[in-house]
Parts: C-alpha cells; structure tokens; sequence
C-alpha cells in the first residue's frame, strides 16, 4: 500500500470544496451545541478522552493499513490480507482480534473443508475509514507543502 495516490486538479478542488462545506458545517454545529449547553473546557476535556483512546486504537501500526485494505477490497480472507500487507501471521491475528472486538471488523467463518475466515468491515469499521480520509488528504498536503518549501 506504498503507491501514492495522484489526484487529477478538478478532483482535487471537488474534495476540498466538499472538505471545506463539511468542515463549516461541523463548526457551526459544534458553536450551537457550545452556547446551548453551555459547553465547558472541563466537560469537552472529558469528551476528548473517549476519542483519543479511539485515535489510539485505529492509529496503531497495521489497524488503518487493515482497515482500508478492506474499504477496497470489501471481504478478504486472512492469507490474503497477510500477502497484501506483508505482515507477520501473529501480528496480523492480534490486530484482526483487536479490531474485530471494538466493533470496526466483523469475522466469518466458512465452515470447510477447508476452513475459510473472511473479513470485512461493520458501518463503523467502514465511517472511521471515511472520517479519516480527510486526515489523510490534509496530511498529504500538508507534507507535499513542506517539501515544496525545502
């Protein structure tokens, strides 16, 4: 999953429109939901812990790398996965338990012979990886600037 994705000028301006008009939209919203329960930094500090213990889980080595093989491909079994990540049969099994238990993969067992697990991602599996995309745009862009710079 080292290739870089290249997005043509029109698609580029399509994303940060849509980026920009969500981005908006969530600020307003985030300046109503402030002034009518009266938000304070103490109750937003506790609200902040809940995420980044998810931003830990997700952001893990491998756990994004899986999810979004999955976005792509939909349902993939465990040799397959392992081929396309390159990644280590321990490794890969721990984070595939991991993911599966909070809910970001479900598990399939095709009763063989042979034996057959699929993987594919629940509505939460599949919103985390569109939540992060747009981390990962500004992310890109942001180092293509720095590097621009140098």
């Amino acid at each position: 999953m080292s290739a870089k994705i290249i997005l043509s000028t029109e698609l580029r301006k399509l994303i940060e429109t849509r980026l920009e008009q969500t981005l908006k939209g969530i600020e307003d919203t985030m300046a109503k939901i402030i002034e009518k329960q009266e938000l304070n930094p103490k109750a937003l500090q506790e609200e902040l812990k809940s995420l980044e213990e998810t931003f830990n889980l997700v952001f893990q080595r491998w756990n994004l790398e899986i999810l979004y093989t999955l976005f792509l491909k939909e349902t993939i079994g465990f040799g397959e996965l392992k081929k396309v990540l390159g990644v280590n049969s321990r490794t890969l099994s721990d984070k595939l338990k991991m993911l599966t238990k909070y809910g970001y993969l479900k598990r399939e067992v095709a009763h063989g012979p042979p034996l057959r697990v699929q993987y594919a991602l629940t509505t939460n599996g599949k919103n985390t990886v569109l939540l992060a995309l747009p981390l990962l745009y500004y992310s890109s862009a942001i180092s293509t600037a720095v590097n621009t710079n140098q």
